[in-house]
Formats: structure tokens, C-alpha cells, sequence
């Protein structure tokens, strides 16, 4: 039985999209091709035609039927709410063209800030890191100051300096994760499109970056397993027991698929369109 550990640095609704409180940021400020992803195609800085005049999605109950999985899939770690109150102080991008395109532009770099702020939240939330907590805690908060600078600022960063700074601590969160869950099986490649690995015991095996399309996990245990920028596209997580893993995200288990029998993490959810 997994136990919760109240040790995150803020809360997890601060890391998730909360569409009420934005403009429809995703939905204008970034491009899409047409696709199975996507019904048509649409420049960055273009709002979608199936934006309503208050921000919110005309069909946003029926964007996989409609020909949208990429909408579905999405998600922001709540950059949208943060440029939205935070950095423009509530000013939209329909009332204020003077600014429309920077905002266009802040949001994305706002995405990933708070897609790095969600590994260490979840990083600290851990037991297993309690003798670098601290560590853990220091890079949070220079990266959450990152967040409430300028736009003029946030324009000027450069991401992948910080993804390298902060990198150092994932790579220790995740190894002393799995140290725990480890079994003695073959290292598994980066490229797994199609394989099928159902019913396997695979406990903290490392899958950072690995390409997970289609993958068969069906009943398998991937408890301790490291998902880490691993595209899971389509993949079968049917029966899988995915609790305990590391930096597993919502956007992940919504590109996959699964089933009420799939055991995950208590921050995540099983998606809408799961059986």
C-alpha cells in the first residue's frame, strides 16, 4: 500500500493547466500540422477555429472523436494560468495586440519551467531523496524565481542551460529510486516501438527517453521504472502497476492507453478516454 509523503514544495494543482484561469494560450500561441493528431493545420500565433470568444474549446468534450488526440494530450504543468495572472497581471492577448506575441512567445518557455519545477516537486516528494532534499529544494526555488521574471527576461533565457544545471538531481532522484526496485533482467533498448513486453517484471528499469510507441505493457509491473521524456504514444498500459514510479506525467498517461486495472502514482489520474 503506497503512502503519501507531504514534502512537496507546492502543491500539485500549481503544476497542472487549469484552462479557467488562462486565455486559450495553447491554443493560439502554438502550431499544429495536420495529422492524426490534429483535424487541420495552424500557424503559432493563430488562434484555432474552435476557440470561443471566452477561451474555452467549442468541443473540448469531444476532441478525440473530432480529430484533436493532440489537444487531449497536451498539457501546460499550469504555465497558462501563470503567464495569464502572473506575468500579463490578467491583460489577454484579444484586448492587448500590443503584447499578443510576446505572449505567444513567453508561454512555451513558461511551459517548460514549469515542466522542470513538476520533476523536482515530485523529486522532493520522495523518501528515498531525504539526504539531498536540500539540493532538491535549492534548485526548485531558482527556477521557480525564474518564473516571475519579465517578459522581456523570460525571452532571454536559455532552457537548456537550466535543463543541464537541474539534470544532475534527476538523474540521482532516479537512480536511488530504482535502486529499490531493481531486478536482475536485460537492459532494454532506447527504441521499443511496437515490442511486446506484457506480463514482465521490469521494476525500475530505466526508460528516460525512450521510444515507447505501441509498446505492450499489459499486465506488467513497472513499479520504480524512470519515464523521463519516454513517448508513450499509443502504448498499452492495460493491468500495468506503474505505482512508484519517477516522473511519469497526466500528458504521458493521456497519449497511452490503459484501463480501471492500471495502478498508478496518487498524483496522476486515469484519463477520460481509458476503458
Amino acid at each position: 500500500m503506497q503512502v503519501e509523503v507531504a514534502m512537496k514544495l507546492i502543491s500539485d494543482k500549481d503544476l497542472q493547466a487549469d484552462c479557467e484561469q488562462c486565455f486559450g494560450l495553447c491554443c493560439v500561441a502554438l502550431p499544429y500540422a495536420k495529422s492524426s493528431d490534429f483535424a487541420f493545420q495552424k500557424a503559432a500565433g493563430v488562434p484555432c477555429r474552435n476557440l470561443e470568444d471566452d477561451f474555452r474549446c467549442s468541443i473540448h468534450k469531444e476532441l478525440r472523436t473530432k480529430g484533436f488526440r493532440g489537444c487531449s494530450v497536451y498539457e501546460c504543468f499550469g504555465a497558462g494560468q501563470k503567464v495569464a495572472k502572473q506575468t500579463y497581471s490578467n491583460k489577454n492577448w484579444r484586448d492587448h495586440e500590443d503584447i499578443a506575441q510576446e505572449m505567444f512567445e513567453v508561454f512555451p518557455i513558461m511551459q517548460q519551467l514549469h515542466e522542470i519545477l513538476y520533476y523536482l516537486n515530485e523529486a522532493m516528494d520522495r523518501e528515498e531523496t531525504a539526504s539531498f532534499h536540500a539540493d532538491i529544494e535549492k534548485a526548485f526555488h531558482s527556477i521557480e524565481d525564474l518564473t516571475y521574471l519579465s517578459p522581456a527576461a523570460l525571452l532571454e533565457l536559455d532552457i537548456q542551460h537550466h535543463r543541464s544545471q537541474i539534470n544532475p538531481l534527476l538523474v540521482q532522484t532516479s537512480e536511488v529510486i530504482r535502486a529499490k526496485h531493481t531486478r536482475k533482467h536485460r537492459k532494454l533498448p532506447k527504441e521499443l516501438i511496437g515490442a511486446n513486453l506484457s506480463n514482465k517484471a521490469i521494476q525500475g528499469v530505466p526508460l528516460r527517453g525512450a521510444l515507447l510507441i505501441a509498446t505492450d505493457f499489459n499486465n506488467t509491473d513497472l513499479r520504480g521504472a524512470d519515464f523521463l521524456g519516454a513517448d508513450l504514444r499509443d502504448a498499452n498500459l492495460s493491468g500495468a502497476d506503474l505505482r512508484e514510479c519517477i516522473f511519469l506525467t497526466q500528458a504521458q498517461l493521456n497519449a497511452a492507453k490503459g484501463d480501471s486495472e492500471t495502478k498508478l502514482p496518487l498524483h496522476l489520474r486515469h484519463p477520460a478516454h481509458w476503458s
